[in-house]
């Protein structure tokens, strides 16, 4: 790549695709789709995380007045009987409320309506949603920021290093700083701050936010070994942008906090 200005045009392309696949395929992503009842297609939105006090609402836009329907809800995962509640029409829209659960705790759901004899579930497997505590704005947004920045100077720094451009070494150190910053200074306060808990991977669990966080930072601290005395070490630092880019592709919030029903009060998992 000779011109650095269409290094940096990939990389933020790059950087850009992760991200927006990482968020799109994560299961606190809304869950969309719709039914067909009467051949009438609904689309439908059900959120699947719920942060701070108070029911999580489910609001349906439905505007055929003649469509009813009703929530069935447990929490997940147990055996519980299932458990449901009308949908409330008003005006256009139809709505009830999951009861709050404690931090971690987490709700399967299904929508059902009818109209007339016509009946349709969606989704066809439960949705699954995770109730936590709010975030402040000062953490969530530096800790988001830094993380794609990290992961956009990983990306230039392979890129670099494929090409041979001298600053590789410096965006490789760049990329290292913002992982300590946003990985391991703002997402413990992340994770304090949304579940009571400074680290839940790997030796305290598996999250796989925390965990590919520590892959990730792994790879740089390897390549930084690498480049010691002033080697170049693209090879290094190529093998640590692929394996951030690949570990940065797991679904953000997979394998997240989980309250323990079994366990009184509770733990996290």
């Amino acid at each position: 790549m000779k011109n650095r200005r269409w290094l940096w045009v990939a990389a933020v392309v790059v950087t850009l695709a992760s991200a927006i696949y990482q968020r799109m395929s994560g299961p606190t992503y809304p869950l969309r789709g719709s039914v067909s009842l009467g051949g009438q297609d609904i689309s439908l939105r059900l959120t699947r995380t719920h942060p701070g006090a108070g029911d999580q609402p489910v609001i349906l836009a439905v505007p055929d007045s003649s469509v009813e329907g009703q929530v069935a809800w447990r929490r997940y995962p147990t055996n519980d009987a299932w458990q449901t509640m009308p949908l409330v029409r008003n005006g256009a829209e139809l709505s009830a409320a999951l009861p709050h659960q404690p931090v971690a705790g987490k709700l399967e759901y299904q929508v059902r309506l009818q109209r007339g004899d016509a009946r349709a579930a969606f989704p066809d497997r439960p949705a699954i949603t995770r109730f936590r505590n709010e975030v402040p704005a000062a953490v969530l947004i530096p800790h988001v920021f830094a993380m794609f920045l990290a992961m956009l100077f990983s990306t230039a720094a392979g890129l670099s290093a494929l090409g041979r451009w001298p600053q590789a070494r410096r965006e490789a150190y760049i990329c290292i700083a913002l992982l300590i910053v946003g990985g391991f200074a703002l997402g413990p306060l992340m994770q304090w701050y949304g579940f009571g808990a400074w680290w839940t991977g790997i030796p305290f669990g598996w999250d796989l936010t925390d965990n590919k966080t520590l892959l990730a930072a792994a790879a740089w601290i390897w390549a930084a070994w690498q480049m010691r005395g002033g080697r170049q070490a693209r090879t290094a630092i190529i093998v640590a942008a692929v394996a951030t880019l690949v570990v940065f592709a797991i679904p953000h919030s997979a394998w997240g906090s989980e309250f323990k029903w079994d366990t009184l009060p509770g733990g996290r998992s």
